[in-house]
């Protein structure tokens, strides 16, 4: 009975030890069990997004569908071409180049209406009369160069409340995926840092910055409305402040997530290379098995996460960049609506169309910016795992 006992213990032993061998952490992450985890994470919202997105560039953008594109991503592979891309943002900069070109010949008629009462008007005496219909054609000039303003003002806080939504829904699923590979420290210092920064950096933008801008091309139409009236140094004060604070923003946010990023990546890679030796070592039998489903974890998460964040930054980019050419479409209309009417009328209307223009492109900087700091924010989140994973 001794003896059979103890060959009974002999067999046990080298069976369980020859199935813990046996397992392989590559052999255990599929397709099917990284699609299960994306299916057991709620991303309603985010799916939501997507779709808006895909309905307000369907004619010019290849469309993003999200299992499969984490599924094309995993696989190596993606629907969404460069040449595509390419081909839908000329088609649609020409859309609205074109839709813009009555703009430019209401604007180029209206300066040569201007130069012939200004040149009506000294050829007489009394030119009371010439300068005040030349007065009223300067004012329709500007009421619709504001107006175009207004909407390019308004493109630009819409596309800035379209990225912070989108953020919203995106990062809780990154941070969570984040903690699952064992970035505990990374998610916990990521969390309230991005959280907080995207509500200021969204703040500042739309309450403080557009709002400047605007009050700056207003200032900019004033001085040129009159020789007698002087503030145009105002007014570039103003927009001087607006690029120094774009670019303190996007410095100290930068900064601070990517030094944030590096530290807690380190501390987190220790942290699970502890841990699994920890395991491997003091359980007995089954501790190697468990270690090598705690890399099959890991590893699934880390494909989860790299395939979302990809994504998430395709995403971003497609919200973005139509808004973007719609008013780098403005800015190049009242250029060369400028560059047309300088030699036919006076300096005064051709000074207001420029500084309106140089105002479009701090527009321009102000999305562009914060489309940056997004972008940083979700390749950071993104490198930070990776970097967890080399450490450990």
């Amino acid at each position: 009975m001794k003896r059979l006992t103890l060959i009974l213990i002999f067999f046990f032993l080298m069976s369980t030890s020859a199935y813990g061998m046996t397992q392989d952490t590559g052999n255990l992450i599929t397709d099917d069990m990284i699609l299960s985890q994306l299916q057991n994470m709620n991303t309603d919202d985010l799916e939501k997004i997507i779709n808006q997105i895909n309905g307000d560039t369907e004619n010019y953008l290849p469309k993003i569908d999200l299992k499969e594109g984490v599924r094309g991503l995993i696989r190596g592979e993606s629907n969404l071409t460069l040449r595509d891309t390419m081909n839908g943002l000329f088609r649609y900069l020409f859309k609205e180049i074109v839709a813009n070109s009555m703009l430019l010949i209401r604007l180029i008629v209206l300066a040569i209406i201007c130069a012939f009462l200004n040149n009506l008007s000294d050829a007489f005496e009394s030119n009371a009369v010439g300068k005040l219909a030349y007065i009223v054609c300067y004012l329709v000039i500007i009421a619709i160069a504001i107006q175009s303003f207004s909407i390019a003002t308004a493109v630009g806080i819409a596309v800035i409340n379209d990225m912070v939504m989108f953020m919203q829904a995106l990062l809780p699923l990154l941070l969570t995926l984040l903690m699952a590979m064992g970035g505990i420290t990374s998610s916990a210092m990521f969390q309230p840092i991005i959280i907080a920064a995207v509500g200021t950096i969204s703040t500042l933008m739309k309450d403080i910055i557009m709002p400047i801008i605007f009050f700056s091309a207003i200032l900019s139409i004033v001085n040129n409305l009159s020789s007698k009236i002087h503030v145009s140094k105002l007014a570039s004060l103003l927009k001087q402040a607006c690029v120094v604070l774009l670019g303190f923003t996007l410095t100290v946010f930068i900064g601070i997530i990517t030094i944030q990023g590096v530290a807690a990546s380190t501390t987190d890679g220790v942290t699970i290379r502890t841990a699994k030796f920890a395991v491997d070592r003091f359980i007995p039998v089954v501790g190697g098995f468990i270690s090598e489903a705690v890399d099959a974890i890991i590893g699934c998460s880390l494909l989860l996460k790299n395939a979302i964040g990809a994504l998430g930054l395709f995403s971003l980019a497609f919200i973005v960049i139509m808004p973007l050419l719609k008013i780098f479409s403005l800015i190049v209309i009242y250029k060369i609506a400028a560059a047309i009417i300088e030699p036919i009328t006076d300096s005064q209307l051709v000074s207001c169309l420029n500084d309106m223009s140089s105002s479009l492109v701090l527009i321009f900087a102000t999305v562009l910016s914060v489309a940056v700091m997004f972008f940083m924010a979700v390749t950071v989140i993104v490198g930070a795992g990776n970097l967890t994973l080399m450490m450990r």
